[in-house]
């Protein structure tokens, strides 16, 4: 890994999540990692890909990380309130999130921890993530890839909505549920395990499987060939 950093590896990594997207998917970036990851997929193979910087327009370009000087956002629309609930309504969205807890069926928390009626911390709340869950697509981002964050059982408050099949007792999943992957500093996972439970798609360099296992609060699909996640291009750098 002498030539890119883990970062770098993670960001080209969870650029691909968008690979498969519509022409003007409205991609929505939750935090710095997530936000780079969608400045190289429309800098490299998107270029139509619609983005929110976290206010009241779209922008036609990656805007700075950290501190922006003069420079001054290339603004192609306004994306207020009442236009985000119409294009989470209709479903042509991909939310690129960092909840603070996952589940094995894709579950999130971003409300709590500990029991609900007296937590040990509360955090943001449900947020955006039950309109995104169900009807939108979903990608997720975790830094530190650990049992406190991929939880055994299930997640302490359900803020997103997963696949778990306890949840659905006709089997019928929200029309708008689509789990896509979950980015972290040691794999690529994604929901392609039995009843789309969560699976390892890739290794990072040096990584081993018992290794992400071990740090996992459930059991992982495993597939007979796990890839390495590919290194960065010099394109992405």
């Amino acid at each position: 890994m002498s030539d890119y950093t883990l970062a770098e590896l993670a960001i080209c990594a969870a650029s691909e999540i968008f690979r498969d997207e519509t022409p003007e998917v409205f991609a929505t970036l939750i935090g710095t990692l997530p936000k780079l990851a969608g400045y190289i997929a429309k800098e490299t193979f998107l270029p139509g890909m619609m983005m929110s910087d976290g206010i009241y327009y779209l922008a036609s370009e990656p805007v700075p990380v950290g501190p922006r000087g003069d420079y001054q956002p290339k603004r192609e629309g306004r994306i207020g309130y009442e236009r985000v609930f119409t294009i989470v309504a209709k479903g042509d969205r991909h939310a690129f999130v960092g909840p603070v807890q996952v589940d094995q069926y894709g579950q999130m928390n971003l409300s709590c921890i500990g029991d609900y009626e007296k937590p040990k911390v509360t955090m943001l709340g449900v947020r955006g993530l039950p309109g995104n869950t169900v009807n939108n697509r979903t990608s997720m981002f975790f830094a530190n890839h650990n049992t406190r964050a991929l939880v055994a059982g299930e997640v302490d408050m359900v803020s997103g909505a997963g696949y778990n099949p306890k949840r659905y007792p006709n089997g019928k999943y929200p029309v708008g549920l689509d789990h896509r992957q979950i980015i972290t500093n040691l794999c690529v996972l994604d929901f392609e395990g039995e009843n789309h439970a969560i699976r390892v798609r890739s290794l990072h360099p040096g990584v081993s499987f018992e290794e992400v296992q071990e740090n996992t609060g459930f059991k992982l699909g495993r597939p007979d060939n796990i890839p390495v996640t590919a290194a960065p291009t010099e394109e992405q750098l």
